[in-house]
């Protein structure tokens, strides 16, 4: 009987615990509800990732504005939404549906927006938008701290027309605003937002880059033996690259093309560390007499105009960290991007790469400006906005000279360069025992016998045969991975493969 007792008044004891654990459960879970419903991100229907890639570059005037002075922070907060405002009606724009409007328009900024988006669905019109830059001037600041007046002036933009899915028109736009935002239940709304166009600028004019001048490259795209596709990763180490750069610097070699990947950077957050690799790099360079084209956003494929601003943010941080260097000769600024035209669809890949030139260019218009194309017949895209035309070779080496004959005829104000070309010598199983050393050679001998002949600058692919390829750089297949292991002029070991003396001899005279 006792014991009955003594379980009655466990059960009794356990049943109060789990009451109170349920209980306070509930309660954590309600404030959990009411915290995450101050969310602007969950308001606004966009994931974090999503608000967060709208990074337009924004330098505020502040002079001496009506009314009371601005906070530090308050400007902060005023910043954060009004470019939320413009993310969130670029969303609209882009899908004809409004979500988060409400959140950052006042109600007759919403009506006219509105309207706007259900013209544009009952026309099946989308517009892709984005704005590059904003320079706003404070005007006024109200005493009470809850209205706040400026002139946003020379805003960047662009933007895609698309009707049924088909591109209409696209076009960059310049224009000032002006500005009045609300403080209502803690966001600074948009009141009204007038537009002024500003009349077209003249076409930008090229530069007449000095440093290009007389200059023949004599190069090779370069990557440490044991760390290709990996050069400024963990396993980072200059005396390596110091041995190498001594190595070719005896070969005749005057230059080199290294990669900077768009992710492995950073993206839009540059990883310094790697920047600092990248300055012993070309200090080390620039020791052994060599100089260094950096190609930039390599594995990069996006091109949405949603994605612009961050690739500028990162431009901005590479281009800047480096562009005093005496080792750079010229920006590359992406491997191959025609090979995303069917992909991706030609006319982003080529409006992505045009405003990346000219952000390049306002940051450093000192240097030359190149794009790595994959073949000779995609080099003249945008050749009137580079100062130097590159582009690669893998293709039968009899047919080399009738190809760069016709990109010779098309750009005939600008230098060429012949920036990659290899072949793979390997021997095996997964090409039928097809190739050799020697098939290298006469390849290669081919294709120096053009160059030399037309003083075509020129950059081969690579100096050492590798004994790892990342499965991320091509894939799984095996007969793709071992092919891509022997282009080198030296084999695994660092001996001279036969190709070497037909590279030195004849592409370096």
């Amino acid at each position: 009987m006792k014991m009955n007792r003594n379980l009655y008044r466990i059960f009794l004891l356990v049943t109060f615990l789990a009451l109170n654990a349920l209980i306070l459960f509930g309660v954590t879970s309600a404030l959990t509800y009411l915290n995450t419903g101050a969310d602007r991100t969950s308001m606004l229907h966009l994931h974090e990732e999503i608000s967060a890639s709208y990074l337009p570059k924004v330098q505020w005037e502040i002079a001496q504005n009506e009314g009371r002075p601005m906070e530090t922070q308050t400007l902060g907060e005023i910043e954060r939404d009004y470019l939320s405002a413009w993310q969130v009606r670029n969303a609209a724009y882009a899908n004809n549906l409004p979500y988060g409007v409400a959140d950052y328009y006042t109600d007759s900024m919403r009506t006219e927006l509105f309207k706007i988006t259900e013209l544009n669905l009952k026309n099946k019109v989308t517009l892709q938008t984005t704005t590059l830059e904003h320079h706003p001037k404070l005007e006024f600041y109200s005493t009470d701290g809850k209205l706040v007046v400026f002139t946003d002036k020379n805003v960047s933009a662009y933007e895609e027309v698309y009707q049924n899915e088909t591109l209409v028109t696209k076009r960059k736009l310049l224009s000032d605003y002006k500005v009045m935002l609300l403080l209502e239940d803690g966001f600074w709304r948009v009141r009204h937002l007038v537009e002024n166009t500003l009349p077209k600028t003249e076409k930008q004019t090229i530069p007449k880059v000095q440093n290009l001048k007389n200059f023949h490259f004599k190069g090779i795209n370069y990557y440490p033996q044991n760390t290709p596709w990996d050069m400024f990763g963990d396993k980072f180490d200059i005396s390596i690259i110091e041995h190498d750069f001594k190595l070719m610097a005896k070969m005749g070699i005057n230059s080199l093309r290294i990669f900077i990947p768009y992710e492995s950077f950073g993206k839009e957050h540059v990883d310094q560390e790697k920047i600092q690799k990248v300055k012993l790099t070309l200090d080390m360079a620039e020791k052994n007499g060599l100089d260094i084209m950096p190609t930039l956003f390599d594995f990069y494929g996006n091109y949405s105009i949603n994605d612009w601003t961050m690739t500028n943010r990162h431009v901005e941080q590479v281009v800047e960290s480096l562009k005093d260097h005496k080792a750079i000769i010229a920006w590359d600024v992406k491997n191959e991007p025609d090979l995303d035209f069917e992909s991706r669809g030609k006319e982003r890949v080529l409006a992505w790469l045009e405003q990346t030139v000219e952000r390049i260019r306002s940051i450093d218009p000192e240097r030359a400006i190149t794009i790595g194309w994959a073949s000779p017949e995609a080099a003249v895209h945008l050749k009137d906005q580079l100062e130097l035309v590159s582009f690669h070779y893998y293709r039968g080496a009899s047919e080399f000279e009738a190809a760069f004959t016709i990109l010779k005829n098309k750009v005939t104000d600008k230098p060429l360069l012949l920036q990659e070309y290899g072949y793979s010598s390997y021997d095996g199983i997964w090409n039928a025992f097809s190739g050799s050393d020697e098939k290298q050679k006469a390849y290669i001998e081919t294709i120096q016998k053009v160059v030399e002949k037309e003083k075509l600058s020129h950059m081969i692919w690579t100096l050492y045969d590798f004994k790892n390829i990342p499965t991320s750089v091509v894939g799984r297949l095996p007969w793709r991975k071992v092919q891509q292991r022997h282009f080198g002029l030296l084999d695994s070991q660092g001996r001279k493969k036969p190709v070497y003396d037909i590279f030195i001899n004849k592409g370096l005279e």
